[in-house]
């Protein structure tokens, strides 16, 4: 009872996400759009630098926003009622509105495009977009509103709120003196003072924004490496199909030393002697002078090994020849299909010598 108690607490703790992400769940996780990131960031940078705009190419605004004015008062007022003209009225008013409008255009798209690639690179994905029908169950639904992370981001948007209702009610205190002399005021300097509020205004606020952004996205790359943390038995799992499972490759290299020892073997009758330990080596040499510069190892073994080759050399009439040093510097010194160290030519030189003339002599009595 207990063997199995402490079987399943080991279970247990396996399955535990104590791990950190492997580089291979994150870039899988990468592909299907699993970022770290913040929304929140380039929607903050877009209204700081929306209202940084307004400060610093502020005639420009000014220019193209009178220009339209001008022409919805005085040209609607002396304008020909027509199908044409109204077209072109109308044509005219919409260009004066992108003009108008154009730097605003131009730094949400840089900012949105540059804020998201700041927090996680370039990154083109359709995975995010796919549907995904478990988003329609009202259970999974009702989870996620009554989570801890809907909880969280309630708290920040209260946060938020708060921080930006008590800056603006500290601007505005200290300006109330000067808005309520505003009503004696000519009407351009009324509005250059309410513009330059509204900028200041904006510009705080933004800048409040995008210091709340960046803790909010140290914030989502903290929970983002939370939810990708691993099981020991996760990491287990990834590995054997990366690598390949153990067992599979113990076998396929077994596989593989059958198939070579059967090709080493079948080489063997075209040896023309086999040097032996005699019992713990036996290495294969052939020599053919027509085309070999020097003898080649076409088989060596040992123990077992060396133990068959000796008894295929046997069947098929290979010489057998016992030289201790021999054997074990051949084995330890060629690899199979190498040439013979240059250093054991004159030993086998003679071995091989001794064994023409065995072969030779077999011939003559025949």
């Amino acid at each position: 009872m207990q063997k199995y108690a402490l079987h399943l607490d080991l279970q247990l703790f396996n399955q535990e996400k104590t791990e950190k992400a492997t580089p291979k769940k994150v870039s899988d996780e990468r592909k299907k759009g699993q970022v770290a990131k913040s929304q929140e960031l380039p929607a903050a940078l877009i209204l700081t630098l929306v209202f940084a705009s307004f400060m610093m190419i502020g005639g420009y605004y000014k220019t193209h926003f009178m220009r339209l004015f001008n022409n919805l008062f005085e040209n609607w007022l002396t304008l020909e009622l027509t199908a044409g003209n109204l077209g072109d009225f109308f044509v005219s008013i919409m260009l004066e509105i992108l003009i108008l409008l154009a730097p605003i255009f131009v730094i949400v798209m840089l900012v949105g495009v540059i804020g998201n690639v700041v927090q996680f690179g370039f990154l083109l994905t359709g995975e995010p977009l796919q549907p995904k029908f478990s988003k329609l169950n009202p259970l999974e639904g009702f989870k996620r509103i009554f989570s801890m992370r809907s909880l969280v981001e309630f708290a920040k948007s209260l946060l938020k709120v708060t921080i930006i209702g008590v800056m603006v009610y500290t601007i505005i205190s200290g300006e109330w003196v000067t808005i309520q002399g505003l009503a004696l005021q000519p009407l351009d300097i009324v509005f250059a003072y309410a513009a330059s509020l509204v900028i200041r205004l904006g510009i705080t606020i933004g800048a409040i924004l995008v210091v709340l952004a960046l803790l909010d996205f140290m914030y989502q790359k903290y929970e983002h490496a939370k939810s990708l943390k691993m099981s020991k038995q996760d990491i287990k799992e990834e590995h054997k199909k990366s690598e390949g499972d153990p067992l599979i490759k113990s076998k396929i290299r077994e596989k593989q030393l059958r198939m070579a020892i059967s090709r080493m073997m079948q080489e063997i009758p075209n040896a023309d002697v086999v040097i032996t330990n005699p019992t713990h080596f036996a290495v294969a040499l052939k020599y053919d002078s027509s085309n070999m510069e020097a003898p080649k190892v076409i088989a060596k073994g040992k123990d077992h090994l060396a133990l068959k080759i000796r008894e295929v050399a046997k069947e098929h009439g290979v010489i057998t020849m016992e030289n201790k040093p021999l054997a074990r510097a051949l084995y330890s010194q060629a690899e199979i299909g190498d040439s013979i160290p240059a250093d054991l030519f004159q030993a086998v030189a003679e071995v091989l010598a001794y064994v023409y003339k065995l072969k030779g002599n077999k011939q003559n009595r025949k």
